[in-house]
């Protein structure tokens, strides 16, 4: 299991703050002049519920981060479902979605959704076997993770994962992409 406590972060120091800001609105116009691949993080809770409970959440705010150990980087929202999984389960795992997985993407992304258990029912999926998470059957990859550190970041938190396995699915298409607040597929 993660342990808060144990994990060290460096903080922003206060004066680094002052000045002048972007609004909400003009960083939201900037950053959606960058394109983004679209993924669906998983998680397996395995204290909700008599099974268990599956947590889904798209995400843009993905990365590489090192090849050597490897790592990965992905942004969840303070206080969201997932955030609170990822509190207390240390293995998730990430769908890299192909261009043909909107509607995925689009319903794991709603806010005010029904229960993750009902959407994971019409989402062809098999069980990961280093982190339990759903790993989303036709995605271009996936990799399973433990979480190695959570980093506060504003209205986010950072979570670091240590790669456990790493798989590319049939390359049937091209990637899911986010751009301009829609969702998008390279031409």
């Amino acid at each position: 299991m993660y342990d808060a406590a144990a994990t060290a972060t460096t903080s922003v120091p206060a004066n680094a703050l002052d000045g002048p800001e972007a609004s909400p609105e003009e960083f939201r116009a900037a950053l959606g002049q960058l394109a983004s691949g679209v993924v669906l993080v998983t998680a397996h809770d395995p204290e909700e519920g008599p099974r268990g409970e599956d947590v889904g959440m798209t995400a843009t705010a993905f990365l590489s981060v090192s090849l050597e150990p490897p790592m990965v980087l992905v942004s969840v929202r303070e206080d969201s479902r997932m955030e609170e999984t990822l509190s207390h389960v240390d293995r998730w795992a990430v769908s890299i979605l192909s261009a043909d997985q909107r509607t995925t993407a689009a319903r794991f992304a709603m806010k005010g959704r029904v229960s993750d258990r009902l959407l994971f029912a019409d989402v062809p999926h098999s069980r990961g076997a280093a982190s339990g998470a759903p790993l989303v059957t036709g995605a271009l990859a996936t990799v399973e993770c433990r979480t190695v550190d959570r980093i506060p970041a504003g209205d986010h938190i950072l979570v670091l994962g240590h790669v456990l396995e790493a798989r590319v699915g049939a390359p049937t298409g091209g990637p899911l992409m986010y751009f301009r607040g829609q969702y998008r597929h390279l031409a």
